[in-house]
């Protein structure tokens, strides 16, 4: 019974960590056609964020997390706007050059990729430099469930819950919404969307800075749980990116379906083999998941969907 316990509450805690993960990336990737290598990065800039909100400021450690994520949103639509649009940069120069000299990098994956990168040495390095190979970190919250002699984190189960309900409001943003519309709309078809009157530079903005947000509230919601040094985005990177690999280009069914699925193919494997392992197998997955399933989970139900119509 405990080992079957023990087995739930791990499937919780993969389940809570890889939605949190990929949440902020299928976001951008889904909707803007941007790989943010520097996506770990930015879950280190809220962990970051929240830790020294509590450490340094005293702040509580709610308003800290809300913190980390605030100003992660902030940085990444600082970073849409210089890197990945251009756009501060061109309204410079078309008013000295007379020229653009920024391409945006929209559905340009190669380009996107190289740099953020390069932002993402940037971040690491810097943060190195200014606070050293580590910084002290935050006690757990709430302490441990007891069962005998079994012991588990009170927190990571929190850390599920927290995780259903970033689903659901995500879901019921971008298709429950005015934004969610227009920003769907511009998905679909830019041009048209454009015609309509909807301003689509200000959609990839916002859109960018929202998955940025996701990013940082999962580096300070992870805080407690993390040590706490420069490099602590690579470890949700790996996760984050099998996660939307396999989900598919439905950003919240995606996430929630490759969640439960890698969810549970981690804790059974990091369970039996330990923690290495478990990874291996959710590298092996996602070289599953490209053979059989290059659109993913849901893009799969979207043609099986799709041919149930046609044969109707």
């Amino acid at each position: 019974m405990v080992n079957g316990i023990n087995l739930a509450l791990q499937f919780l805690d993969s389940f809570a960590f890889i939605v949190l993960a990929a949440a902020g990336l299928a976001i951008i990737f889904g909707i803007m056609g941007v790989i943010n290598l520097a996506h770990g990065e930015f879950i280190l800039i809220g962990a970051y964020t929240a830790t020294l909100a509590v450490t340094q400021f005293g702040l509580p450690l709610v308003v800290a997390m809300v913190a980390g994520g605030l100003v992660t949103g902030l940085f990444g639509i600082l970073t849409e706007r210089v890197i990945i649009s251009g756009a501060w940069p061109n309204w410079v120069s078309q008013r000295t050059l007379g020229r653009d000299i920024i391409e945006p990098l929209y559905d340009r994956l190669a380009d996107s990729m190289v740099a953020t990168f390069g932002l993402s040495l940037i971040l690491t390095q810097g943060t190195r430099i200014a606070y050293g190979n580590s910084i002290d970190g935050l006690s757990t919250p709430f302490g441990p469930i007891e069962y005998g002699a079994f012991s588990y984190s009170t927190y990571r189960i929190v850390l599920a819950g927290v995780s259903i309900g970033l689903l659901v409001a995500t879901y019921y943003l971008f298709t429950r919404t005015d934004f969610g519309m227009r920003a769907r709309a511009t998905i679909q078809d830019k041009e048209t969307a454009q015609a309509m009157g909807v301003n689509t530079e200000r959609m990839y903005m916002l859109t960018f800075g929202i998955g940025s947000a996701l990013a940082g509230l999962t580096g300070a919601l992870f805080a407690p749980v993390v040590t706490m040094r420069p490099t602590l985005g690579d470890q949700f990177l790996v996760e984050s990116f099998v996660a939307v690999v396999v989900g598919g280009p439905s950003v919240v069914l995606g996430t929630a379906l490759s969640g439960g699925v890698l969810g549970a193919i981690l804790a059974v494997f990091s369970n039996l083999y330990g923690t290495f392992i478990g990874r291996i197998a959710l590298l092996v997955a996602a070289l599953v998941a490209l053979r059989f399933l290059p659109d993913g989970i849901t893009g799969f139900i979207e043609q099986l969907q799709k041919r149930r119509q046609e044969s109707e």
